[in-house]
């Protein structure tokens, strides 16, 4: 058997760069490193070695270059990652976040945090975390809750057995998600005669599972036994490249389709079909013919809370559940009606079973009705007011060109735009919902233009979010990765301040202005986006916003442009109940009838 001989950290990043995707594309992209004594001497010189077969990309802040990997396998329907380094101690456990946001919304990425020494002869070594009880941990034991395959490398010819298994997970349609090898710093510098074939190239298929032929029967029985059916489309619906095989099934057989937050665009929103969003920040379009179909065909989808409205959004009392997933985790839940398999490869194949069945589509009054009330929340009304989120999302969709994508993730603007923005053509969308994850916006645009580089990428994020992690618009204008950032400055959480509010709670540590200070607060973003690099500037209104998004298109680089709007202002059309679980005591007049409310709303729940 033929040998080379390399440390660990080489054959890494040989067997890495060496991984295609059925495409020929090299599956992992490249890494983001921020390096330390954890990662620099052995995984760094062995990417320094590499060159352009994995490239290596320098971000500032950790947690940023992993929502910017996960971002960029998002954009790539999974068919592509990155993989993202850091040093023991709180390099790694900064990734812990952006670990728990890969596996919550069931996205590949790898990570490969430094870990302390195997041989354990210097400890404890600096930033090494120590349990009193057990000597085998350390900090990076903090990923294996959120990872779907975890290992840590204590010699180095284990990487031939966790490497296979790694790629194995992240390629997997069921299984897909974050994979964290640990590895230990000494280990990365060692060296082992690996066998030649170990680095030879592999080309992985995705999987396309057919659907068990009795669970696919059960299902097309139910379906053809429903009268008023609703299909919700997920996320799955992208990553299984389905949506033009959902628009004809749809189209075929007269079934409205919902669209989840992962799951916008799946249908362009004048299809014939397109019902719009469902569920807490859904239209009153999806959710009025949720609330009275009776059979309930989920694809690609893992039913969130704000999809089903807390499970209280379907009122027919004979209502049923069908559901289609890759993963059986998903597929079961409810009680449901369950096929597990690929969604493409199961909608062709339920499409054939149903036949010729065709059923009558609602009322059409129901999306133009819904169209006007979107009208007239994003139509700006002038005057001295500051301006709403809905209208700063009607100037961005105004002037958005055509192979533009928005990119969102936290706090109010995901609620907005999932009612109310129109997406002309499939991926125009992307925000991160499942994990809502303040931070994620800027980060994820840049993972968004590295996996769409012809792409216009537009990220709209609050002043939240915005101060929660904002070092990656360096990184853009390092990398020459132009974005369009709208900062929306409400002067603090808006969308949990207004949460406080409806749950009968005062204004109280939300908004700046009602936040414990001695000195009241002044941000300047567009100063503060400028000292990065960026085109910034601070605009006063609608109009000026409207005139700067045409400016920026032309630019040379990222452009922040910073419009201040009502924090208390939200669309009230459309929508539905969200359990939010209200004290049964308290000495406020408004929690009291606050709850009061609640208890009647949890008595409607079906």
């Amino acid at each position: 058997m033929s040998t080379i001989r390399l440390t660990a950290a080489q054959a890494l990043v040989r067997y890495l760069s060496a991984q295609t995707n059925e495409d020929g594309e090299r599956f992992v992209a490249g890494v983001w490193a921020i390096f330390g004594h954890g990662n620099v001497a052995g995984l760094g010189e062995a990417l320094y070695q590499a060159g352009d077969a994995l490239p290596t990309w320098r971000g500032h802040n950790e947690q940023g270059m992993a929502h910017a990997a996960i971002a960029f396998a998002k954009a790539r329907n999974r068919k592509r990652t990155m993989a993202v380094t850091s040093s023991i101690g709180p390099g790694a456990t900064n990734m812990v976040t952006a670990a728990a946001l890969a596996h919550v919304n069931r996205l590949p990425v790898l990570f490969l945090p430094g870990d302390v020494f195997a041989n354990r002869l210097p400890d404890p070594v600096l930033q090494q975390v120590e349990d009193f009880a057990d000597g085998t941990v350390s900090a990076n034991d903090c990923f294996r809750p959120v990872s779907r395959y975890f290992d840590r490398i204590t010699r180095p010819e284990q990487l031939l057995t966790a490497l296979p298994r790694a790629m194995a997970t992240l390629i997997d349609p069921a299984g897909c998600g974050p994979v964290t090898l640990s590895l230990c710093q000494d280990v990365q510098a060692e060296a082992y005669d690996y066998p030649q074939a170990f680095f030879e190239p592999r080309a992985w298929i995705m999987r396309r599972q057919r659907p068990d032929a009795g669970e696919l029967a059960r299902a097309a029985e139910a379906l053809r036994a429903a009268k008023a059916p609703l299909l919700i489309a997920g996320g799955g619906v992208h990553y299984s490249e389905a949506c033009e095989t959902l628009a004809a099934f749809a189209e075929r057989h007269g079934i409205p389709v919902a669209e989840t937050q992962a799951g916008k665009s799946a249908l362009p929103w004048t299809h014939p079909c397109s019902a719009g969003a469902i569920g807490v920040t859904g239209a009153e379009s999806a959710n009025a013919i949720a609330r009275t179909a009776d059979l309930i065909l989920a694809v690609g989808t893992r039913l969130q809370d704000f999809t089903t409205g807390s499970w209280s959004l379907f009122q027919n009392p004979d209502a049923r559940l069908l559901t289609i997933n890759a993963a059986s985790f998903d597929a079961i839940k409810h009680g449901a009606v369950t096929v597990v398999g690929d969604a493409r490869t199961t909608l062709e194949e339920l499409d054939h079973a149903l036949g010729d069945r065709v059923f009558a589509p609602p009322s059409e009054g129901l999306k133009a009705d819904w169209d006007r009330a979107a009208d007239a929340v994003t139509t700006a009304t002038g005057g001295d007011a500051l301006p709403t989120d809905a209208q700063v999302i009607g100037a961005v969709q105004r002037n958005m060109p055509d192979n533009g994508i928005v990119v969102c993730a936290a706090g109010g603007l995901p609620g907005e735009l999932h009612k109310l923005w129109r997406s002309p053509r499939r991926g125009d969308y992307h925000l991160e919902y499942g994990y809502s994850c303040m931070g994620y916006e800027i980060a994820g645009g840049l993972g968004v233009k590295m996996a769409r580089p012809d792409a216009d990428v537009v990220v709209v994020v609050g002043d939240g979010s915005y101060m929660m992690l904002n070092s990656e618009l360096a990184t853009s204008v390092m990398l020459g990765l132009k974005l369009t950032v709208v900062v929306l400055d409400n002067r603090g959480f808006g969308c949990i301040n207004r949460l406080q509010l409806a749950t009968g709670g005062a204004s109280f540590n939300n908004l700046l202005d009602t936040a414990r200070h001695q000195t009241p607060s002044a941000i300047d973003f567009a100063a503060h986006a400028a000292s990065m690099g960026a085109i910034a500037t601070h605009v006063d209104g609608i109009e000026s916003l409207e005139a700067s998004l045409v400016e920026a298109r032309s630019a040379d680089r990222t452009s922040v442009i910073v419009v201040d709007t009502d924090p208390l202002a939200s669309t009230q059309a459309g929508g539905h109940w969200w359990d939010v679980a209200v004290p049964e005591v308290s000495d406020r007049a408004e929690v009291t009838a606050a709850r009061k409310s609640y208890v009647a709303a949890l008595k409607k729940r079906p």
